[in-house]
Order: structure tokens, then C-alpha cells, then sequence
């Protein structure tokens, strides 16, 4: 079993930057594709960044492309989350996740994740 935690949410106002931390539980993190998603209210859970176990490869929504950064640190069990030029529409709930899926690409759906954290607020004041 893995355990998510993340961290790192809070109010800034647009412009600001924000970043997110997610703490893995798990002893095989190095062999996990790790992902960022975020559901606002009333909307369906959407993909935001990912990155392979490997840290070789990441994917972005376009929506956040050249404002968000994701990496990882494998020795710490940790994934991250730099946002810069926060937008209110960035407001939502962000949520970390852990695949064992095998793939060659970074997995961009919901289904593809076998752990997920409990999420963590981020709004961003206009």
C-alpha cells in the first residue's frame, strides 16, 4: 500500500507562486509514475502535470504549461509541484498520484493511478 501526503497549498494572490510537495509512503517509490491533477468545484477531476518513474519525462496540461514545473526527488520519496504566474482559474484542489502501470508515456487520466493523497487546497485571489 502507498500513502500519499501533499503539502504546500494555501491563498496567494494571482501572480504569486506556489509550491506543492508530495510525500510517498512507500519504499519502491523510484518504480512509481507520479502525477498532479486538480478538481475544481463542480468540475470533473482534470490532469495537470506528470512525470515517469524515471524523472526523464513530464507531461503538462496546456493549460499550465510554462507556469507549472514538475520533479522528483527519489531519495526523499518526494514529488513537487512549482507553480508560478498563479491564475484564479488555478483555484481547486490539487491532488497527488501514484501509478505501477506500466507505460512509455506519462499516464494522463484519473484511471491510470492506483493511490491518490487527500488533497490540498490552492486559491489564487484575483
Amino acid at each position: 500500500q502507498v500513502q500519499l501526503v501533499e503539502s504546500g497549498g494555501g491563498l496567494v494572490q494571482a501572480g504569486g507562486s506556489l509550491r506543492l510537495s508530495c510525500a510517498a509512503s512507500a519504499p519502491t517509490f523510484s518504480t512509481l509514475d507520479m502525477g498532479w491533477f486538480r478538481q475544481a468545484p463542480g468540475k470533473e477531476r482534470e490532469f495537470v502535470a506528470g512525470i515517469r518513474r524515471s524523472g526523464g519525462t513530464t507531461a503538462y496540461a496546456d493549460s499550465v504549461k510554462g507556469r507549472f514545473s514538475i520533479s522528483r526527488d527519489n531519495a526523499k520519496n518526494t514529488v513537487y509541484l512549482q507553480m508560478n504566474s498563479l491564475k484564479p482559474e488555478d483555484t481547486a484542489v490539487y491532488y497527488c498520484a501514484a501509478s505501477r502501470r506500466v507505460g512509455v508515456t506519462v499516464f494522463v487520466t484519473p484511471n491510470s493511478y492506483n493511490y491518490w493523497g487527500q488533497g490540498t487546497q490552492v486559491t489564487v485571489s484575483s
